[in-house]
Parts: C-alpha cells; sequence; structure tokens
C-alpha cells in the first residue's frame, strides 16, 4: 500500500484504528498530526472516541492558525506545532499512552534499547522530556527540547511517549517496536535479568544486506501456490492482529510440493501484505522483482535438512522474547498441550540463524521446532501453516503463563514419568 497516495485525514483514520485496536490508547487518549506539503497540519480531535473516527472528524490547522473541521482540535496540539517548527525534518508526529510505555514514564526510566537489535534502529536513541501540564506551552517547550537536540522518540514524564518522524508510518513502526520492546523488558525483569547486545553485535546486525540471489520470471502459478499465499496471508495478518508480528518483523514461509517455497517479502508492512506480494524461491533462484525476508537462506536449509518440516515461522511474540533475552530457560513442561507441541526449546546464540544456517537448521529434529535465537527471535516449525502457527500460539501462551506464576508460585513442571506416559499416548520422537 502506498501511503504517499493516502490523504493526511485518511492516514490519520488509518493509524489511530491501529493504535487503539491494538491496546496502545484509550477513547479519549493520544493524538495524531501530520504536516502537509502546504504547511496545514492535520490531526485528530479532542474529546471525540478514537474507537469511532471517519475522515470528518479531522481537523486541518493552517499556517495562519485559522482551524478548520466540525469540532476542536486536540488539546495538545500547541506540542505538535512545536516540534513542526523545532524540526523542519518532521512530518508526521504520534502521541499515545500504552501501558508499558506508561510504566516507564511513571518509574522515570528509559526503555533499553539493546535488547533487540531492531529497537535501536527503528527507535534510535531515546529522550525523557520533564512532566508537564498536558495542553500547556510549557509541556511543548519542554518536548521541542528534546527534539531540538536530535531526538525522534521522547518519553513524558508521569504521561506517554511522542514520536516524531518523516511519516505517520515511520512513526508508528517506531512506536509499535517500542511498546514491543518495553513489554519484553518488563516481563524479562519478572523472570530475571535482561541481556544486552554490544554496540559491534548492533552493528553487525545493521549491515546484513539482502540475500544476493539469481532471479526467475513465475510465468506458471499453480493452483497449490496460489492457494498457499492466499493461506500464508491470512496468518500472517492473524500473527499480527494477535500482536505475534509487528508491522516489519515477522516471517512465514511454506513449501510447495515440487520443493519450492513461499516466504514473507522483507520490510513490508504485515498488515496490507497481499498474496502477490509474497516470494516465491526456487533453489537459489528468486521471483523476479522482489526481495525475500533476509532470512531465506536458513528457511532453504531447514526444508533441505528437515524433510518433515512443510512451514516455518520467525516471529518476536513479547513474552518468548522476555526468555530470549534472559538466561533463564523456556520450560515446555507446563501443561500436555504446551508439551506436546513445543517439547525441546533450545536457546541458541545470537546471528547464529545468519552465520550458521547450516548448524542452525540441523537443530530442528521431530522433537525439536522450536527454538530460540538469543536476543533476536524465535523460530517455528511444523508439518502445516496451520500446525507451525498452533505452535507460536501456544509457545507465546505458555511463557505469558510461566511469566505469571512468578506472582503466584513455584512452578511445578510435569514429571518426567508423566513425561514418558504422554510420548507414549501421542507417539511423540524422543
Amino acid at each position: 500500500m502506498n501511503l504517499d497516495m493516502l490523504h493526511p485525514a485518511d492516514q490519520l483514520v488509518m493509524f489511530m484504528e491501529r493504535i487503539y485496536g491494538y491496546g496502545m490508547t484509550t477513547t479519549s487518549g493520544g493524538n495524531l498530526s501530520i504536516l502537509d506539503d502546504n504547511g496545514d497540519i492535520w490531526i485528530t480531535p479532542g474529546s471525540i472516541d478514537k474507537g469511532s473516527l471517519t475522515r470528518k472528524d479531522m481537523v486541518c490547522i493552517k499556517p495562519d492558525g485559522t482551524i478548520e473541521g466540525i469540532h476542536k482540535p486536540s488539546s495538545e496540539y500547541p506540542f505538535h506545532q512545536h516540534v513542526y517548527k523545532t524540526r523542519p525534518d518532521i512530518k508526521a508526529v504520534l502521541h499515545a499512552h500504552p501501558p508499558a510505555l506508561v510504566a516507564f514514564s511513571i518509574v522515570r526510566k528509559l526503555p533499553h534499547t539493546t535488547m533487540i537489535p531492531n529497537i535501536r534502529f527503528q527507535c534510535g536513541e531515546i529522550a525523557m522530556a520533564k512532566y508537564g501540564l498536558p495542553g500547556s506551552d510549557d509541556l511543548a517547550a519542554k518536548i521541542s527540547e528534546e527534539f531540538d537536540k536530535g531526538f525522534n522518540t521522547v518519553i513524558l514524564e508521569n504521561h506517554g511517549v511522542v514520536i516524531g518522524a518523516k511519516s505517520m508510518f515511520d512513526a508508528f513502526k517506531s512506536f509499535e517496536t517500542l511498546d514491543f520492546s518495553a513489554r519484553i523488558e518488563i516481563d524479562a525483569h519478572n523472570i530475571g535479568t535482561p541481556n544486552s547486545l554490544t554496540p559491534e553485535q548492533i552493528d553487525w546486525y545493521k549491515s546484513r544486506q539482502h540475500v544476493v540471489m539469481d532471479e526467475f520470471v513465475s510465468n506458471n502459478i499453480t493452483s497449490e501456490e496460489k492457494e498457499v499465499r492466499r493461506d500464508m496471508i491470512k496468518f500472517i495478518r492473524r500473527a499480527y492482529r494477535q500482536q505475534l508480528f509487528t508491522s516489519t518483523q515477522g516471517t512465514f514461509s511454506q513449501k510447495l510440493s515440487d520443493g519450492s517455497f513461499i516466504i514473507t517479502p522483507s520490510g513490508a508492512d504485515r498488515k496490507y501484505l497481499e498474496p502477490e506480494d509474497l516470494v516465491k524461491i526456487n533453489g537459489n533462484y528468486k521471483e523476479m522483482g522482489k526481495f525475500p525476508s533476509k532470512s531465506v537462506r536458513l528457511h532453504s536449509e531447514i526444508y533441505k535438512q528437515q524433510p518433515h518440516v512443510s512451514s516455518i515461522i520467525i516471529a518476536h511474540p513479547p513474552c518468548m522474547m522476555a526468555f530470549a533475552v534472559t538466561d533463564v530457560p523456556l520450560d515446555s513442561r507446563t501443561i500436555p498441550e504446551s508439551y506436546i507441541l513445543m517439547r525441546n526449546i533450545p536457546k541458541l546464540d545470537f546471528g547464529s540463524n545468519y552465520l550458521k544456517p547450516e548448524e542452525t537448521a540441523a537443530v530442528f529434529k521431530e522433537n525439536t521446532p522450536i527454538a530460540l535465537i538469543k536476543n533476536d527471535c524465535a523460530i517455528i516449525t511444523g508439518s502445516s501453516l496451520l500446525n507451525a502457527y498452533d505452535r507460536l500460539e501456544v509457545a507465546e501462551y505458555s511463557a505469558r503463563a510461566i511469566i505469571a506464576t512468578r506472582d503466584l508460585g513455584e512452578l511445578v513442571a510435569i514429571n518426567q514419568e508423566e513425561i514418558d506416559d504422554i510420548n507414549i499416548a501421542f507417539h511423540l520422537a524422543r
């Protein structure tokens, strides 16, 4: 979807729907704005239900201060104006109150951005602005002061977060990524001590390029491929709705009967992917004109080494990632369903999925369908799209349950005799 072709009012509706729909702001909380090429500021209205906004509700503030629209602009529009005056490179501002980031704001601490590499790339350095009365010129000045220093992401003391970017999608990506990061960090502290990446590891990760592959023209699209593309889009969108993916991170692939496979493209917004956006991989060739996920080599190697695997998901669900960024193991022996679907869950070294794809692929035997990459991601394999997705959901829900036990008491795992009974009853590979 080309957002540049959408009117600012339509963009504001689109992104407020996403923010409100994913529980990252409340009915009355948060505001968005876009500065258009005419110098007009389009902003969400004040005191209007964020769950039912339409383009007609959006307000336009002209350069001379004239206000056009059927509602008053957000009461916090002064800081939007200040940010645009302070930073001419910024064309969109997002402000909201997601619970995880509010938690940081009310203890007046900044989230760490070095637990997972994508956080630092997307959000950059983060600042904290001093408390100010909402809607006041004082708050506007305090926020603008941080933007004037070059920060694009600013936590507000006892308030929420403000993000400025060159487009609303870029602001949203930073916001969504930071919210995921905050949730991961909170859960990680509940189970252990979060580990950070070194500057060298982050620089290496950033330097990764698109995988260089020869191209082929796909002239014949079989019914099988069309069905796989349709089903993958269904599960990708579901994973995004369930907040197992972010807008730009999360990969699905599915093997076809001829040995080729279909994979998610790199960097595209997961919410609006269409079947034609997915990329076909045939041996060492990729579909012409498309850029597959940078993990394509790992997918290819898993399919090559593990014939029982037909589908692969790489994701960053917050509760599972809490285990990926700490030294605490993710134990599948919580309830029978978790053990049956998850089995052994090794934790592999950061970067091994890119630097050592052959060794990483060798891990995914029938009794090891899931692995965590330290400070990076979860890799889930399955016999079908549904089986892999089911494992992803069960793994995230199991991780959430384990984290919750920290407030209740000591976890009592299913014992070995009970595990042996499950293995026999469900014919599980040892």
